[in-house]
């Protein structure tokens, strides 16, 4: 099972517990996540995202500055900008955030529901699939010789044909050695992949 099934599997498990919707940046390196999902009602990430709420949302405060769960009614939480109330408004009556990883490379998710707190047990699950999510996108430490060749290639300008022709190799063997690339770097295209590889300096 690849990462990507493997990730998508946990995110079924967490819908069905986080009714209202939930939002998950992945290993956030450099203020931007490998991999982002949400459920949320699209008009509340619109609103959130035009006012700017990232920067004063509680949550965020909380999870860039330490790691465990939370859920968002804690006392040990303050909200001086009503962000929760907001929410509300949305269906996101209550909620619970789960941080974990070092902090240069941490996973933030955030879940709601509408009807009812999150449970003790329901939070510990949340938790495992979090940190399972967060293992599964962990930034690819290296590639391989071939992988890396390829991706140069590309990124150099090549085509396809040239690049294979360049490499002594296929067509064929060229994008097998690309698609092996971006599988492990969790990217869904050549650039992204391409990108990838120059952030973590693999390339």
């Amino acid at each position: 099972m690849s990462r990507r099934t493997s990730i998508g599997a946990e995110l079924r498990h967490v819908a069905g517990v986080a009714i209202a919707g939930y939002f998950i940046g992945l290993n956030i390196r450099f203020t931007s996540p490998i991999l982002t999902f949400h459920s949320y009602d699209r008009r509340w990430i619109e609103h959130y995202t035009e006012n700017g709420y990232v920067l004063r949302d509680p949550v965020m405060v909380w999870a860039l500055s330490r790691t465990g769960v939370i859920r968002w009614s804690d006392p040990d939480l303050p909200d001086p900008c009503g962000l929760f109330r907001e929410a509300a408004q949305y269906g996101l009556n209550c909620g619970a955030t789960v941080s974990v990883g070092l902090i240069n490379s941490r996973t933030i998710a955030s879940f709601a529901r509408h009807d009812r707190e999150f449970q003790d047990d329901g939070l510990v699950n949340l938790e495992r699939s979090v940190q399972r999510m967060h293992e599964l996108s962990a930034p690819a430490e290296a590639l391989t010789e071939a992988q890396i060749g390829a991706l140069r290639c590309i990124a150099g300008g090549d085509r396809f044909v040239a690049a294979a022709e360049k490499l002594g190799i296929s067509e064929s063997a060229l994008k097998a050695r690309i698609s092996s690339a971006r599988e492990r770097l969790l990217a869904r295209t050549t650039a992204e992949a391409i990108q990838r590889a120059k952030d973590s300096r693999l390339i």
